[in-house]
């Protein structure tokens, strides 16, 4: 995603944190433009006069390890306020002349921390401060300049600075949810150390991305799967607004793995956007026969991924489009990127996305027919993305629901009989919530089919039945997510009644797990 003319940039380098778009995240909804770099970027390739700061990110390795990443000594030294942090923190002050200490155990989790000196990066905020730590090093010696600012309660030292050269360094992590005041902490490093002046927007953003899409795409056929989700509905948007309605093709797939009534939902949604051509394919068996006898969850994720190209091709060679010269314009967002390995070097694969990593998509992508205007942003932009494109609110502002649809919410194999299990479950579990009045208060919620089966007593008899779980998270963006408290009252009505009128269901438990250390979804 390139940034506007004369936009202000924070350079963000990357040394493999599953957080470290996240940053990247935090700092535009301030208003400052972005952008994540691999670790080895040079100073010549970021030095700009647009260029307001640096910062190293956090990451798996130690510093202390044998060809373990480092940094061009030249960014160190560039006349802008740079920012280190976990793994950067320990690179600065290494580079630094400082020392480290490798613990025994990893600190990983949430840590009360207690700031001891005045800092700009903790202007305005109390002393005592929840933060998110990550590290199995931690710092001996200072690097030659800096200060300590702040420790943990057992003396480790949680934050550093050198004001005079506008250097600072957290052992915490201020872009996830957990550090509470993780924000200001960032915007006080990007207001008050950096002095930026916070005017980039979603606006600018589809600006820039409509100008890529044309320049890449020319005069040629652009050809969009839609499943229904806010992703792929504000790509197909952004498409007719950057593109003469002939060349946009949107196809729907009904691939079985749908939640209840969603086809004929999606159809309808696709009709108000004034797509010229819009195309619907009912793929179930082909999706449903080709996951027979799969379990492994990313073997499910690449069949599912490769059938949608598949049935896609067939559908593109019906309707005579060559193949050879269309785009594939695709829904995908930076958290698919990122939690499939390919925004760094250094980023570990947390799981491939049927929209990212799958062989087919691959070979699209190497061929440069992989159109992605949405992949520089997060969930809660591509939703502020489609309002600014004049998508209903009803539509925009749905739970996320995964490409892979409900092939990744069953556990185990996936059959006929299974999804229909898990539709109506799901039906009832999202029907009571907004019942409830829930719905909109949730980030995510949805049922999952477990591989597991229970003793019950339904009817006076003795049953061996499903085992369904429910899952509802408060997020920003995905990357990290709390759990939602559902009241007891309302999880007790959902229980019932999935426990009374689905068939074969005879038990119903609530995840009460936070990510990490889980994902969201559970395949």
């Amino acid at each position: 995603m390139a940034a506007p003319a004369q936009t202000e940039r924070i350079v963000i380098l990357d040394y493999g944190s599953q957080y470290t778009s996240l940053i990247a995240r935090r700092i535009r909804e301030k208003g400052v433009f972005a952008v994540v770099l691999p670790h080895d970027t040079t100073a010549a390739q970021i030095a700009g006069p647009d260029l307001k700061g640096v910062i190293l990110s956090g990451g798996p390795d130690s510093v202390t390890e044998a060809g373990a990443p480092t940094v061009d000594p030249a960014i160190l030294a560039l006349p802008v306020p740079i920012l280190g942090v976990c793994y950067g923190m320990q690179l600065m002050n290494i580079l630094g002349g400082g020392a480290l200490v490798s613990q025994t155990t990893r600190e990983y989790g949430r840590a009360e921390i207690t700031v001891e000196a005045d800092s700009g990066l903790f202007s305005g905020l109390s002393p005592q401060q929840t933060v998110w730590m990550s590290h199995g090093d931690r710092l001996d010696t200072l690097a030659t300049g800096f200060r300590i600012t702040a420790r943990t309660g057992d003396g480790v030292i949680a934050a550093m600075e050198d004001a005079e050269r506008h250097r600072y360094a957290l052992q915490f992590h201020p872009e996830v949810t957990h550090t509470r005041h993780g924000k200001e902490i960032i915007e006080n490093f990007l207001f008050t150390v950096c002095q930026c002046r916070g005017d980039w927007s979603v606006a600018s953003y589809l600006d820039a991305a409509i100008a890529e899409v044309q320049a890449a795409v020319g005069d040629k056929p652009v050809l969009v799967l839609v499943s229904g989700g806010v992703d792929s509905t504000v790509t197909a948007a952004l498409l007719t607004r950057a593109l003469p309605p002939d060349q946009v093709y949107a196809i729907h797939i009904d691939s079985g793995l749908m939640r209840q009534n969603e086809s004929k939902q999606v159809v309808e949604s696709l009709q108000t956007l004034g797509l010229k051509h819009l195309h619907f394919v009912d793929a179930t068996e082909a999706f449903v026969s080709g996951l027979a006898g799969v379990t492994d969850p990313e073997e499910k994720r690449r069949i599912i991924g490769d059938t949608f190209i598949q049935v896609q091709d067939r559908e593109v060679a019906r309707l005579g489009i060559n193949a050879d010269d269309a785009f594939l314009a695709q829904g995908t967002l930076y958290t698919d990127l990122i939690e499939s390995g390919l925004t760094g070097a250094k980023t570990a694969k947390i799981k491939t996305h049927h929209n990212v990593g799958t062989p087919l998509v691959l070979a699209k992508r190497a061929a440069g027919k992989i159109i992605e205007p949405c992949k520089g942003i997060f969930k809660d932009e591509v939703r502020e993305l489609g309002l600014h494109l004049g998508l209903p609110r009803e539509l925009v502002m749905r739970h996320p629901f995964p490409g892979p649809g409900l092939g990744i919410r069953i556990l185990g194999e996936v059959t006929a009989e299974r999804l229909e299990t898990l539709r109506a479950a799901d039906a009832i579990y999202l029907d009571e919530l907004r019942l409830a009045d829930r719905y909109d208060a949730i980030w995510q919620a949805f049922a999952v089919l477990l591989p597991v089966k229970a003793v019950g007593v339904q009817g006076d008899g003795r049953t061996y039945g499903n085992v369904v779980a429910l899952r509802a998270v408060d997020s920003v963006d995905g990357m990290t997510a709390d759990y939602h408290p559902i009241p007891y009252e309302i999880l007790g009505r959902i229980a019932a009644r999935i426990a009374n009128e689905v068939k074969g269901i005879n038990r119903v438990v609530f995840d009460v797990t936070s990510k990490p250390p889980a994902t969201i979804e559970w395949e």
